[in-house]
């Protein structure tokens, strides 16, 4: 059946298996709006397109299929690029769809014109295509998709000239969803017929099993391409097995069972954990890039020969020379190690040891940033099992990612390398549309909250049970904290800030302001409970 190719890529994304679309319509991309409803995908209007962008990476990561966008020419793009970088470097499946003019070589000062909106965005992505022709629509549509199961998964980005979106097009050929999100243990071979995965061969997998079982102190270091639904079960029997200690990364937390005794968490960044790596004779590093905000040093401290695991050959290149490389899955390499164990652990661990150093560190949290961690542990008291939770750039969030254990993986989400301030709130719309009836949280900043805050009114509208903790502590604490360090006077870390409560009531959600860790809990028990939206204004000096 003929229609205009904006219709027609609506109905090839419901064939692929996208329910829903993220995005603002407008003049230049009304045309992609035109299918929408007739294929039977839900669209969610934001109220900015940086509001779009991070409700398709909060809906990407709770539900493991891709989040998609549509946005307009030009302001549309550059709006929803903040998103996109932060998708980039926290390798979330996001598939962005503008429009674009036809000319802007011989055709100058036209509506939303850039000088080269596709060489824009291909600075915060992992490529940008302009599809001329209906059939390159498609084809590239698919190879995104494809790529987000094969690939490390990163946004991508794709423009249609608003001509070609309104002229006829033949449908696209119907093919499976390859969307499904996956669940391990489970073999190399992905949901696509005929397309495989890097795998490890049948010696390595034995050399390494064995150099696991034969070191007197293996440590597992666990990132965020370990961090798979269901893979808690799989990490547990490969630590039990084989006595291994562990950390994970922030992006990794949740991997490893929070009463694993051998566990040291997430402290990659506290100082001490480099003199671990060194005492350590089989270091393996599982899908991470020990990223800057990973380690917070140049050095992560392991001796020659660590073993590295990733899918991405860039990391890989940047390991030392003297180590090992391999690449490969996380999951589907530990799934194969797990199962080449045999005989007894050498291992030497001791779990006192493990725990005085987790002692020591939290104690070293709470004198950096006092009264935090109490207000940690009341909300994990409280919060209901299952509950996905978006935060953002704050010290409430920084004090959380190290004494906050989670018990379950892909349940703790954070702007983590890009580092954008307003992320959580539409990330957790995003996240709560994903999963209906699911329990979803946010934290957030005070400063961080203006960016975004506008996105509540979709909360509202949409009726999103969501407690979004706001922390207030009235200035960018943070980098009035790092300009004293400096010794720079700390000027332009405070702004004004609006009566939250009455803001969020303005816009139809539900609000609290306690003033006791006692009242903290019961206002988030309330908005679990709630019909909609609560937001919870918390300050510095809570009561205990």
């Amino acid at each position: 059946m003929q229609r205009p190719l904006g219709a027609q890529i609506s109905h090839m994304l419901k064939d692929r298996g996208v329910d829903v679309i993220f995005g603002i319509p407008g003049v230049h991309n009304q045309e992609m709006y035109r299918g929408i409803e007739e294929a039977g995908i839900t669209h969610i209007l934001a109220r900015h397109e940086q509001g779009a962008g991070f409700m398709a990476d909060g809906y990407a990561r709770a539900s493991g299929k891709p989040g998609v966008a549509y946005v307009i020419t030009g302001p549309g793009l550059c709006n929803i690029m903040t998103p996109m970088g932060q998708a980039y470097s926290d390798s979330v499946p996001m598939l962005v769809i503008s429009s674009c003019l036809d000319d802007v070589a011989a055709t100058k000062g036209q509506l939303h014109q850039m000088k080269d909106q596709r060489a824009a965005a291909e600075t915060v992505c992992d490529w940008s295509e302009e599809a001329r022709s209906a059939s390159a629509a498609y084809r590239l549509i698919d190879r995104a998709l494809v790529e987000f199961l094969t690939d490390r998964k990163r946004p991508k980005h794709i423009q249609v000239p608003i001509a070609l979106l309104q002229a006829q097009a033949a449908p696209a050929i119907a093919r499976p969803a390859p969307t499904a999100p996956r669940t391990p243990p489970r073999s190399s071979r992905n949901l696509l017929e005929g397309v495989q995965r890097p795998s490890l061969g049948a010696q390595q997998i034995k050399s390494l099993a064995r150099r696991i079982m034969e070191a007197e102190r293996p440590l597992l270091i666990f990132g965020g391409g370990a961090a798979t639904p269901g893979v808690e079960s799989l990490v547990s029997s490969v630590l039990a097995k084989s006595k291994a200690a562990s950390f994970t990364t922030y992006a990794g937390r949740g991997v490893v069972a929070p009463d694993n005794p051998r566990a040291f968490g997430a402290s990659l960044a506290r100082p001490e954990s480099a003199t671990l790596l060194k005492s350590s004779d089989c270091v393996i590093y599982l899908g991470t890039d020990l990223a800057e905000v990973d380690l917070w040093r140049s050095d992560p401290g392991h001796r020659a020969g660590a073993v590295h695991i990733n899918l991405d050959p860039t990391v890989l290149a940047a390991a030392d020379a003297d180590d090992t490389r391999l690449q490969a899955d996380a999951v589907d390499a530990l799934a194969a190690i797990e199962g080449a164990f045999a005989g007894v652990p050498a291992s030497r661990w001791s779990s006192e040891i493990v725990a005085d150093y987790r002692a020591r560190w939290r104690a070293e949290v709470d004198a950096e940033r006092p009264g935090i961690v109490a207000i940690c542990d009341a909300l994990r008291a409280v919060v209901p099992p299952d509950t996905m939770i978006y935060s953002d750039m704050t010290q409430l969030a920084y004090v959380a990612k190290e004494v906050w254990d989670m018990d379950r993986a892909c349940h703790w989400h954070h702007p983590y390398g890009f580092g954008t301030l307003g992320y959580a709130t539409p990330a957790a719309i995003g996240g709560a549309i994903a999963r209906a009836g699911q329990p979803t949280m946010a934290i957030i900043g005070d400063y961080g909250f203006h960016y975004t805050m506008q996105e509540l009114g979709v909360a509202v509208e949409l009726g999103l049970r969501i407690p979004i903790i706001l922390w207030d502590n009235g200035k960018l604490k943070e980098i009035e904290e790092s300009m004293v360090r400096a010794q720079i006077a700390p000027n332009a870390v405070i702004a004004r800030n609006p009566d939250f409560c009455r803001l969020a009531e303005a816009f139809g959600a539900r609000a609290a302001a306690p003033k006791s860790i006692e009242a903290l809990q019961s206002a988030v028990t309330e908005a679990f409970a709630a019909d909609g939206p609560t937001l919870i204004c918390i300050s510095p000096g809570l009561t205990g």
